[in-house]
């Protein structure tokens, strides 16, 4: 016969089941509603994230655009100061180039002016005078030398000059250059996106570089540059401008100085043609009067002759007359005497 078996343990009653089962469906229901209102904040948590997270992106990405903006104006206003900076070094080198040219055609007028003063000195006896010629050539020299130095001080200041721009050009290429990749990397940045493929978590991304530099100090640096290139393209403008005058200044100089050179010497040679046409006059007449004398000594032999043979008639009639006879030998008048007087030639 079977026997009936009991399940061992404690007993529960009915109330307490039912307690049970209420409290088990209290539990769910709380903790249904704790769910729904964690989901709730969840879902607000969400969406206030997702809006955070895209007005962040937004005031990201607009601040990254602004930048490139200011930026890329910097970029635009250093490469034109850079194109003009390059523009005023060719210009300012051609103008150093003609004022070396000038002082090269310089050396050819001193050239000539020394040669001058050589070729002078060969003048012989009265002639080596110290004339207008003469000074106005030592002012020539004088004047080129002078023009020359003024000339070399110009080439001077503009190599100076030279210097400083391309020092300046320097600074405002390697400016330049760093805001180009800036405007790279942040371009690059503007176009990133949750969809990239070269995204990924970085070690201390909200760090500071070393050399980090203050936005005011950025800005300051980058005017600075400009302004410095500024100032020595006007000074290279400038320069240029005094250069060019002392070209044209130093040729006036020297082309008045020559004037006047060119001026002295004709009037010296005129005087010298007028001196040489009267020696010639003067040796013209002297030759005629020496021919004339020749012939009047020509005519004086001549006549010395003839005057030779009146004397031996003379001498001849004297002696003659020597031999006349006693009483006869008297001292009387004749020509006799008067012929010898007349005759007889004179001793130095």
């Amino acid at each position: 016969m079977a026997s009936l078996s009991v399940k061992p343990g404690q007993r529960f009653t009915l109330p307490d089941w039912q307690n049970n089962s209420r409290l088990i469906s209290a539990n769910a229901e709380q903790q249904r509603f704790n769910s729904h209102h964690i989901r709730q904040e969840g879902r607000v948590l969400r969406n206030d994230t997702g809006n955070q997270a895209k007005w962040d992106e937004h005031n990201s990405r607009t601040n990254l655009k602004d930048r490139i903006t200011t930026v890329d104006k910097w970029r635009e206003a250093l490469a034109k100061c850079l194109a003009d900076i390059d523009l005023e070094i060719d210009a300012l080198s051609k103008v150093k180039e003609a004022a070396e040219n000038a002082i090269q055609a310089k050396n050819l007028c001193l050239d000539v002016a020394i040669e001058c003063l050589t070729f002078r000195e060969s003048r012989r006896d009265i002639d080596v005078v110290r004339d207008p010629v003469e000074e106005e050539l030592h002012k020539e020299v004088k004047v080129i030398e002078k023009t020359k130095k003024d000339l070399q001080q110009r080439v001077d200041d503009a190599f100076r000059q030279l210097c400083l721009l391309k020092e300046a050009r320097q600074q405002l290429s390697c400016d330049h250059r760093h805001k180009v990749e800036a405007l790279e990397l942040d371009r690059q940045c503007v176009s990133f996106n949750p969809t990239s493929g070269n995204i990924s978590f970085k070690v201390n991304p909200t760090r500071i570089p070393d050399g980090t530099t203050a936005l005011q100090e950025w800005e300051l640096n980058s005017r600075r540059n400009k302004e410095r290139a500024d100032t020595e393209l006007k000074a290279s403008v400038d320069l240029r401008g005094a250069i060019t005058l002392t070209i044209a200044q130093t040729n006036n100089e020297l082309d008045a100085q020559r004037i006047a050179t060119e001026f002295a010497l004709r009037k010296r040679m005129r005087d010298m043609e007028a001196a040489l046409s009267e020696l010639k006059w003067q040796e013209k007449n002297t030759l005629e009067e020496i021919a004339e004398m020749e012939e009047e000594i020509r005519q004086l032999e001549e006549n010395i002759k003839k005057r030779t043979l009146d004397l031996k008639v003379a001498h001849t009639r004297l002696e003659t007359r020597t031999y006349r006879p006693h009483i006869e030998l008297c001292r009387d008048q004749g020509c006799l005497g008067r012929s010898l007087q007349t005759t007889a030639p004179h001793s130095d």
